[in-house]
């Protein structure tokens, strides 16, 4: 434990944070901005054609600030997950050359997208003070939320950062799982759309549906459907939180063995 947070590979975690967020936004005009105007710009499309117009939040109080925070959590998600892909392989020549733990490239992907979410979640305390929101006692759950979207996404950012060094396909496979889960993820609209209670209960299974809906629910809304209520009290709602130990686990255990082929195979 003393040797993997040493002195030495936390300096060079830094190091790689701090280039990765530069590289990000090299040769931008608005540089840094982007990681604010993005969401920004994805939330007031989604909102002008889900709210204005198909009408699909009414009866949800702060509808938009509702949908902006599930807009930032699943662009953290994605993006982490995205990013660390093909971290591994973007960094095949330092691989090649020095010998550094492998893990530490994968983790400076992972914190350079943690930093894009803060910066994402003080627009939503901005847009919260806007909408006359509440400040709710519940919020003070919110960064254990956090914490299990990145420990879920870290599991995922492992497994697939080393099958990209062998499977190049991953990427694309990865690119439609993505696409599907944002549809089958309750963001654009609530979970109490779904009238059908089996499909809300396997919809809530997802860890990043029951992240989503948590958060709102500390945060923004009571009324915002949790797993608790969908299982009423039932302990299958602990299934994704299981699913987010198991899958840390099997990507952590999958990335130690095939780390050792990085080299030859990148």
């Amino acid at each position: 434990m003393r040797h993997i947070f040493s002195k030495k590979n936390r300096a060079l975690l830094a190091e790689l944070v701090r280039t990765d967020f530069k590289l990000r936004y090299q040769g931008s005009a608005l540089g840094y901005a982007w990681s604010l105007l993005r969401p920004l710009l994805l939330f007031i499309i989604l909102y002008l054609v889900f709210v204005k117009f198909l009408k699909i939040g009414n009866g949800v109080p702060h509808f938009p600030v509702y949908l902006l925070l599930g807009i930032v959590m699943w662009n953290f998600f994605l993006e982490m997950t995205v990013q660390s892909l093909g971290s591994i392989v973007g960094r095949g020549d330092l691989i090649r050359k020095i010998r550094i733990p492998r893990w530490i490239i994968v983790l400076s992907s992972s914190i350079s997208a943690l930093i894009n979410l803060f910066l994402n979640l003080l627009v939503v305390v901005i847009f919260l003070f806007i909408n006359h929101v509440d400040l709710l006692k519940t919020t003070l759950w919110l960064p254990l939320i956090l914490i299990e979207v990145y420990v879920f996404a870290l599991g995922i950012s492992l497994f697939l950062s080393a099958a990209f060094v062998k499977y190049r396909d991953i990427g694309y496979i990865w690119e439609v799982i993505l696409q599907a889960g944002f549809y089958l993820t309750p963001i654009l609209y609530p979970l109490a759309r779904i009238t059908n209670l089996t499909f809300q209960k396997l919809i809530m299974i997802n860890p990043m549906a029951q992240a989503i809906q948590d958060a709102r629910y500390s945060a923004i809304t009571h009324q915002s459907r949790t797993i608790y209520q969908v299982f009423e009290g039932g302990w299958y709602r602990f299934v994704p939180f299981v699913i987010v130990i198991l899958v840390f686990l099997l990507g952590l255990m999958y990335f130690r063995k095939e780390s050792k082929y990085f080299a030859e195979n990148i």
